[in-house]
């Protein structure tokens, strides 16, 4: 009788464990392996994306392109990714998540090889743009893959999942570029989806399934709870689009404040490499430090060390400017893993991949728009004003952050 108790004990231990996990309170039993895969394409997928700048001048001379020739492959490669990142959510949604970031993967490297192929500016823009929707998939689906497997400590986890993407730009433009030294571009981009499709492999092979939000609707614990959660995703989606705009307007100003310092072309290369190197380590520590400290006190702290760090780098002399610039590229870098993280707990379970593609969404929009807009101001009123205004747009997202970071205490309190 006594052993029938603990069995019975034992069993609805169990079963109270299980219902955690799929609660959201604790990792699922795969969730490291998960996390592994997902940051693999990660890893992959934006160095797809940015192995392209290498090409560029190559393309340039082998196709007889002008710049805005250029501007429309680089632009029609990211904006048909950023286009497609809600159908592929929705599509999903109808089909399997883990299929669809295979098959996404799968008609990257498809399309980067038969750019490889290409003999002409048509055929060039339509591998590109294959490329750029099979890429759509990889930022929704993989970034709901790790949430859902993490439950309520994803936060930590996606902070991981956004340095992996740090490093596939680290790692594929320069391979390109020593590939390109010893062979043909076109050789090197077919090596290129080779990589690709053993990735895609890899994830055929490895990757856990990933798991449908509840077809049950969530609790709510007061009558304006669903609606307040609404508010804040909005509210966070607004703060992810000023902290990409001062990302991209600095970067677009940086080489030139350098130069007008007296800096030479390859202390330009070097300095952006120490901001990269900066920015790579700022997503995986300020997606831990968002964790341990909350969202406020970390998003506070580094937007106004972004700011603080901006006017340094304005107003000082090339060397400290250049002693600055990795810790200038943790705090602009910093800021988007911790929001990021935050996606999954201002909205449903059976919402986050289309959360998630809504967000990239607004952000990937918001590097294409936002160095235009600066770029214009600093035309009328000089490169001054243009670096000013990227610093103001960072000092803006702290009143912003301040009226969310309660909303989430909210939202735990009555989840």
């Amino acid at each position: 009788m006594g052993q029938q108790c603990i069995a019975r004990w034992n069993t609805a231990k169990s079963n109270q464990s299980a219902a955690r996990v799929n609660k959201g309170f604790e990792p699922a039993p795969d969730a490291r392996r998960t996390l592994a895969l997902a940051s693999l394409a990660h890893t992959l997928h934006d160095g797809f994306m940015d192995m392209t700048y290498v090409l560029l001048p190559i393309w340039q001379t082998d196709f007889s392109l002008d710049y805005v020739a250029l501007a429309l492959l680089r632009g029609l490669n990211v904006g048909v990714l950023a286009a497609l990142q809600l159908p592929s959510s929705r599509l999903a949604k109808l089909w399997n998540a883990r299929t669809i970031l295979i098959l996404g993967t799968l008609l990257s490297s498809i399309g980067y090889g038969l750019a490889g192929l290409s003999s002409g500016l048509g055929g060039l823009c339509i591998s590109l743009a294959l490329a750029g929707a099979g890429g759509s998939t990889q930022h929704p689906l993989a970034s709901a893959a790790v949430s859902r497997a993490y439950g309520t400590r994803a936060r930590g986890p996606l902070g991981t999942y956004n340095f992996a993407g740090d490093l596939g730009k680290a790692f594929l433009p320069p391979l390109m570029s020593v590939l390109l030294t010893v062979m043909h571009w076109r050789s090197a981009l077919w090596i290129a989806a080779g990589l690709g499709f053993l990735v895609s492999v890899s994830l055929q092979w490895l990757m856990p399934a990933i798991p449908a939000g509840s077809s049950q609707p969530e609790e709510i614990s007061s009558p304006d709870h669903g609606h307040s959660s609404e508010r804040g995703f909005w509210l966070l989606f607004i703060i992810g689009v000023l902290d990409t705009a001062t990302r991209m307007g600095f970067l677009l100003f940086l080489p030139f404040l350098l130069k007008a310092k007296g800096a030479g072309v390859t202390t330009v290369g070097l300095a952006l490499s120490f901001v990269f190197i900066g920015g790579a380590f700022g997503k995986a520590l300020c997606g831990w430090l968002g964790e341990r400290l909350g969202l406020l006190a970390t998003v506070v702290t580094t937007e106004l060390g972004t700011a603080a760090a901006i006017f340094g780098v304005l107003y000082l002399s090339l060397r400290p400017s250049m002693i600055l610039l990795p810790f200038l590229g943790v705090m602009l870098n910093g800021t988007s893993s911790v929001l990021y993280g935050t996606v999954p707990e201002l909205v449903k379970k059976t919402q986050i991949e289309r959360s998630f593609a809504m967000f990239y969404t607004g952000v990937l929009g918001s590097s294409a728009v936002a160095p235009v807009i600066y770029g214009r101001l600093s035309d009328l009123a000089g490169i001054v004003w243009g670096t000013t205004a990227a610093a103001v747009t960072a000092l803006a997202v702290v009143p912003l952050i301040s009226v969310l970071a309660p909303q989430l205490k909210q939202r735990e309190v009555h989840g």
